[in-house]
């Protein structure tokens, strides 16, 4: 029976989410070795560079080989992803509202305390990072 085909961004949350249960810094034959071994080792490679282009990956040369170390989590992936799809779309307005109207109770809860708790001007809306404490940019 043929395995279902993953989708790049389940990929990449599985990989950095070998790397983050790894400890330290290892190598891509290592993820390859934790996600079970189905992956070619340049599919690895290759998933690993598009995380580091994204920055939520670090890797540093030991001889021939690189050593790779998370410097994000799952959900910030999972939050470049959401920023890149509102960064395509001509209305963020409407897709902004389309998306809160439709979400459950608790969700929205969840939203409006972090708003809350972000406070005005704590968001930069042209930043993909963390807001920036002092409320400006660079």
């Amino acid at each position: 029976m043929a395995r279902a085909r993953r989708g790049q961004g389940e990929l990449e949350g599985q990989v950095l989410g070998a790397l983050r249960e790894a400890g330290g810094p290892v190598t891509a034959a290592w993820v390859q070795e934790r996600l079970g071994g189905d992956l070619a080792y340049t599919t690895v490679v290759t998933i690993l560079t598009r995380l580091l282009a994204k920055d939520v990956v670090a890797r540093e040369r030991q001889g021939r080989a690189f050593l790779w170390t998370p410097t994000a989590d799952v959900a910030r992936l999972a939050a470049l992803r959401m920023r890149r799809l509102l960064d395509g779309e001509r209305d963020r307005e409407a897709v902004l509202a389309s998306f809160v109207t439709a979400l459950p109770p608790g969700d929205e809860q969840v939203l409006r305390a972090l708003l809350e708790a972000a406070g005005p001007g704590r968001v930069n809306r042209r930043s993909t990072g963390p807001a920036d404490p002092g409320g400006t940019e660079d």
